[in-house]
């Protein structure tokens, strides 16, 4: 077959496509994005009838593919590190229910939080939850690892989580694709109890999970994703997971004098382990991320021998690998150069020039200006940009809905009048449970829902509560005379402030949803018009 090149995200979407997926389920999130969008835009998934719409958010995505891995198909879901939080639920208990056709969550971390709020590695959570997972070093393993990971999941019926960085998602190599496999057959589990967390049962599902963890860790011993390399040179010995093998290798254009074990599969391989550290004097490990297996080395062999990485500074604590810095903890010749002299100021980012949002922000910061200044509390999105000049409206940034939670507590605490600031995408995602919340306790918040029309931060997909969302408020109890939508344009702005200030000074539950598409989405919209 023709070789492809792909992106790590559109291998591992490929691959799935290949190995018989029925449904990939999701919610945008950068490095992760383009794996559902590759699916979305396959002609293979078309004609397959592959369920392939955006999700709410994390947790109903997980859900959802599971509960079509009950029915007997291959399902996954895709998600940034941060998304497998929302998500942490349903895949903890997934381990102790399995599955019945093949399930693949797929987690793109973040190191060096590029597009994130954190650094977090999500293999302690496959640790944590006693679920097997594969970690590529390129393209054609993240293609590979589909095929294997679908077939290991219904053969050990259990989720597979498979764990990705920013550097392989968004970097492209070619791939030899397989021979396209057919979609299971609709089939209900043999044993109808098994999803069932009642106590009595959970407690025996548990037992089986853990009666399991043998099998796993003999797959993992014999596992082609688990390599030892032997070396002549056995001062050191290299422990080298995923993508980190890539910048081992640039660094030896005539081979690696020391014994490499290179991990892509886990639980670890505890016999490969003990051979490397039995035959050398200290060992190097090499990961991207958080120091996972360093840390279990030290659990392993105590202080037996020197274990370098992360931990001992060899590494930076923080912040994804390169070449370079493998380079340095080899102790070989860096070709890294001299820094870059600073002949440019830096430039931060900032709102599309005809942004909604900045209109949006303007009116609420002329409304707000009578106040004390810290009031308005907000989450993630583009229009986050809104805490950085000239703006600086807005003053928090947690996570995915926290903007009307946190507003909440705010105004318990008495910050009387708080402002909640969220994104229509991220309302939907996790927004509208804390507005429940409010309107319980008739909390004096005003909250400001900046509707664009699409989810703009990860590229413009559909916004699970496009042209729902005053319905949504209603259905929540905010009282329909607080409910306002404003045009955000700089004509109407005397108007938008007039009723901002209003609904500043209202004891209770206020819903204000400026509106007007994304200038990005609207130039796409105009240029499509003219085709």
């Amino acid at each position: 077959m023709m070789n492809l090149v792909l992106l790590g995200d559109e291998a591992i979407a490929r691959g799935a496509i290949d190995a018989g997926l029925s449904g990939i389920y999701a919610y945008p999130g950068t490095p992760s994005t383009e794996i559902t969008e590759y699916v979305q835009h396959s002609k293979e998934a078309k004609e397959g009838k592959v369920h392939y719409t955006w999700s709410a958010n994390e947790k109903t995505a997980m859900e959802s593919a599971l509960g079509m891995s009950y029915a007997g198909k291959r399902a996954m879901c895709a998600m940034k590190h941060v998304g497998l939080n929302v998500a942490a639920d349903v895949f903890m208990n997934s381990s102790i229910t399995g599955v019945n056709g093949g399930f693949i969550v797929v987690s793109a971390d973040d190191p060096s939080m590029h597009s994130s709020q954190n650094e977090q590695d999500s293999r302690y959570y496959g640790k944590f939850a006693f679920i097997p997972m594969l970690e590529p070093c390129n393209q054609q393993e993240a293609y590979d690892m589909m095929h294997y990971g679908f077939d290991f999941s219904e053969k050990f019926e259990t989720p597979v989580l498979v764990r990705i960085t920013t550097r392989l998602a968004h970097s492209r190599a070619g791939v030899t694709p397989k021979t396209k496999k057919e979609q299971n057959s609709v089939k209900v589990p043999d044993d109808l109890r098994r999803y069932v967390l009642i106590p009595a049962n959970a407690r025996k599902r548990y037992k089986i999970l853990l009666e399991k963890q043998a099998g796993l860790e003999t797959e993992s011993e014999n596992s082609v994703f688990n390599t030892y390399y032997d070396g002549k040179d056995k001062s050191l010995g290299i422990i080298v997971c995923g993508i980190a093998y890539n910048y081992l290798m640039e660094n030896f254009e005539n081979g690696i004098p020391y014994p490499v074990l290179k991990i892509g599969q886990y639980p670890l391989p505890r016999k490969k382990i003990e051979k490397i550290f039995n035959e050398c004097n200290e060992i190097l490990v090499l990961e991207d991320g958080y120091p996972f297996v360093e840390e279990m080395l030290n659990g392993f062999f105590g202080s037996e021998k020197k274990i370098r990485g992360r931990l001992d500074a060899s590494l930076p604590r923080d912040g994804e690998l390169n070449p370079d810095l493998v380079a340095k903890a080899l102790n070989l010749n860096s070709s890294q150069g001299s820094a870059i002299p600073a002949l440019v100021a830096n430039r931060p980012p900032q709102l599309c020039d005809g942004c909604s949002h900045i209109d949006a922000y303007k009116a609420l910061n002329e409304a707000l200006k009578d106040y004390t200044p810290g009031r308005v509390l907000s989450d993630i999105g583009c229009y986050t940009l809104g805490a950085l000049p000239p703006y600086e409206t807005i003053n928090s940034c947690v996570d995915m809905g926290a903007s009307i939670t946190m507003a909440k507590g705010a105004a318990d605490a008495g910050l009387v009048p708080a402002v909640a600031v969220i994104g229509d995408s991220t309302f939907s995602h996790s927004g509208i449970t804390g507005l429940l919340d409010c309107v319980n306790d008739k909390t004096p918040v005003t909250i400001f829902i900046l509707d664009n029309g699409i989810t703009a931060m990860t590229g413009g997909q559909f916004s699970p509560g496009h042209g729902k969302l005053e319905d949504i408020c209603k259905g929540v109890g905010v009282e329909p005379e607080h409910i306002h939508v404003l045009n955000p344009l700089s004509r109407h702005h005397e108007e938008n402030v007039k009723i901002i200030k209003q609904e500043l000074e209202y004891n209770g539950v206020s819903v204000i949803i400026p509106r007007r598409i994304c200038i990005v989405e609207s130039r796409k919209m105009a240029k499509e018009r003219k085709k």
